[in-house]
């Protein structure tokens, strides 16, 4: 190591007490992190491109500084599932600051990994505070049965009001209006379990029927549009 000619002439003081760092909660423990080996959990993170386009939720389960656990999920740009596809790959099996210097291709990925990069090392994890922290495949439960992600699609228009398209609960093929005109209730049809059953063997139709549901004042409705034709 060099030293400038002004270190090299100064005087050596003795350093005071040196304490290390401060503790972050780990999966139940407080623990010193030194070294990228120390840091463990499950957290999220959000990131967004940079024509602000589109946008990608990372959930990463860490075990030791490695990536065990990976789930990518994207919304607003065509490119960027594709994207998700390599980075779904390749994060796997990397420390966590391997895979914050890796290329994932699309500027809302790469955001998310900084961003969750900086919750997690700061002890900022879902597992925080849980004993043993979550099971490699917990990342799955974020998504529910027939693991689709869970996305909101809205649409509003000043002239013509608005629209729901996607909820929560699935796909959205009726929106139920009372004699205002205002949403009292709509219909879904979940597609991850409809897909499932046709998948299983049964009719299209038949799956289709056993996974429509309805929210709200939906039989209350004085009629009923689509929302992506009415």
């Amino acid at each position: 190591m060099q030293y400038t000619t002004e270190v090299e002439k100064m005087t050596c003081v003795k350093r005071g007490p040196h304490n290390g760092p401060a503790p972050i909660p780990e999966e139940g423990k407080w623990v010193l992190a030194k070294e990228i080996k120390d840091i463990s959990g499950l957290t999220h993170g959000i990131g967004w491109c940079a024509p602000q386009q589109g946008g990608c939720k990372l959930t990463l389960n860490i075990k030791e500084g490695i990536i065990e656990e990976a789930l990518v999920e994207t919304i607003g740009c065509s490119g960027m599932t594709h994207s998700a596809a390599m980075a779904a790959e390749i994060l796997t099996g990397k420390t966590i600051l391997e895979a914050l210097n890796t290329d994932l291709v699309c500027d809302a990925i790469n955001t998310a990994m900084r961003e969750l990069f900086l919750q997690i090392v700061y002890g900022r994890s879902q597992t925080a505070f849980s004993e043993n922290g979550l099971p490699v495949g917990s990342g799955l439960d974020d998504l529910g049965k027939g693991l689709r992600s869970q996305t909101g699609t809205m649409y509003g228009t000043k002239a013509k009001g608005v629209r729901y398209l996607e909820m929560a609960e699935g796909y959205v093929p009726e929106l139920a209006l009372d004699k205002e005109d205002e949403i009292i209730g709509y219909k879904f049809v979940n597609l991850g379990k409809m897909m499932d059953a046709i998948k299983g063997g049964m009719n299209a139709q038949e799956a289709f029927d056993k996974n429509v549901g309805t929210y709200g004042r939906y039989a209350e409705a004085v009629r009923y549009i689509d929302p992506r034709k009415q």
